[in-house]
């Protein structure tokens, strides 16, 4: 078993990190797909891609991790009414340099006005509101550093400010968190394991969020669902991003995910006869991978709106796909400055189905493929590839408003889900 430690807690180190500079690549700049025409999308799990912003905007998905509508739209503000200058004019969060209106500027900003808050409520002994202001800090940063490009200096030390001030929450909370060190193809990435008690093994989920979230996001499942439900969680980044930022994406997306699985036999806490794997968007496609991968170890697998199989491979869908995903995913991929046709030309490659796994055979772990209504991303058809490949599957739709309700809907069915499989 590699080192299960908790991480120190560490000065606030934004002042070393941070610093006023026009040298810094703009994020919107990195990638640069030719022929790129950008196009509008709205969903109900991305949030929407409006004019005048490069950035999807996903106000509903910042506001259910705790982000506050009011400071977030008076940030949003700043960003327009700034007249310094821009990579494109015509794109609001495209400031150029770390200063006022660049967008890893103002959110971390207002990261570390939260920080200050919590630093206050620590001195006056009153540790429950400290938690509650680091968490909300660690998650600005992390919207400081979205979309996670490669090379985007200044978002990979938002990323260290949101990794360290989440640890920070963590170790001064009444929930317990450590981290599993993996080791894969010769190098290490990082797991989180969250932990309702540490006196009897646990039923544990394995989550991982999209290619443009970090595990420190998906700790409203945990805080919501998961933990008051008894469950271990143990979080991980998508290859690519975050902690697992030294690996390509490639079409086995779900293989960091594996070396996981098959390390946390080892792991004190874990009952490793009742495992689950839950995804959402390329999450998804890892999860319902890895339960045909490993059909002896994981007791059920759930993809949330996963990125199946419709998607990657329909050109009109591909079509409606806006510049920052576009660019996304060719950073994930490690290309830059390739044709859109050079990236979109890789993705089936990624579908499960032409993977040959979903549609020809069943599998004996049974899957849930669920989704809100009319999601671009994954139709009602890709869950229902998931449920009839599986022996006990099922494909659920849920509807897609009100939409703060439909991300507690989505979440209380899957907990039933996990609470029948997981027994």
């Amino acid at each position: 078993m590699e080192n299960i430690v908790s991480e120190p807690s560490k000065s606030n180190l934004s002042e070393k990190l941070f610093a006023p500079r026009e040298t810094s690549k703009e994020t919107s700049s990195l990638v640069r797909i030719a022929h790129n025409h950008s196009q509008g999308l709205h969903n109900a799990l991305d949030g929407d891609t409006e004019n005048g912003w490069y950035r999807t905007l996903r106000r509903p998905q910042w506001i259910w991790q705790g982000v506050d509508p009011l400071e977030m739209e008076a940030l949003f503000a700043r960003m327009a009414s700034s007249d310094a200058r821009r990579t494109t004019e015509e794109l609001l969060d495209t400031v150029v340099g770390y200063k006022p209106g660049n967008w890893i500027y103002e959110w971390s900003q207002l990261a570390g006005e939260h920080h200050k808050k919590a630093r206050a409520h620590v001195d006056n002994q009153q540790n429950d509101k400290a938690v509650d202001e680091l968490l909300k800090a660690s998650t600005y940063y992390s919207i400081a550093a979205y979309p996670h490009l490669k090379g985007d200096s200044l978002a990979s030390q938002a990323e260290v400010q949101s990794s360290q001030t989440y640890h920070e929450a963590m170790q001064l909370s009444p929930y317990r968190m450590e981290t599993i060190d993996v080791k894969y193809e010769g190098k290490t990435f990082q797991a989180y394991i969250h932990l309702p008690r540490a006196d009897k093994l646990l039923p544990t989920v394995i989550v991982s969020g999209g290619l443009d979230t970090l595990q420190t996001d998906l700790w409203p499942l945990y805080r919501d669902y998961l933990g008051p439900a008894g469950f271990a969680m143990v979080t991980l980044d998508m290859p690519s991003v975050g902690h697992s930022s030294r690996w390509s994406l490639t079409e086995d997306t779900s293989r960091l995910h594996q070396a996981l699985l098959q390390q946390i036999r080892d792991v004190p806490w874990v009952d490793h006869h009742r495992v689950a794997m839950l995804g959402l968007r390329f999450g998804g496609n890892a999860a319902i991978r890895l339960g045909f991968l490993e059909p002896t170890r994981l007791k059920t697998c759930v993809s949330i709106g996963g990125v199946i199989h419709s998607f990657l491979t329909q050109p009109k869908r591909l079509d409606q796909m806006p510049q920052m995903y576009l660019d996304m995913i060719a950073s994930r991929m490690g290309k830059h400055g390739v044709s859109r046709q050079s990236v979109l030309s890789h993705l089936p490659a990624w579908s499960l189905k032409q993977q040959g796994l979903l549609g020809r055979r069943k599998v004996d772990v049974p899957m849930l493929g669920i989704s809100l209504k009319n999601d671009p991303v994954c139709p009602e058809m890709d869950n229902e590839l998931i449920a009839m490949s599986s022996y006990g599957g099922k494909a659920m739709t849920l509807p897609e408003k009100p939409l703060h309700d439909g991300y507690h809907r989505t979440m209380l069915t899957v907990m039933d889900w996990l609470e029948e499989k997981l027994a």
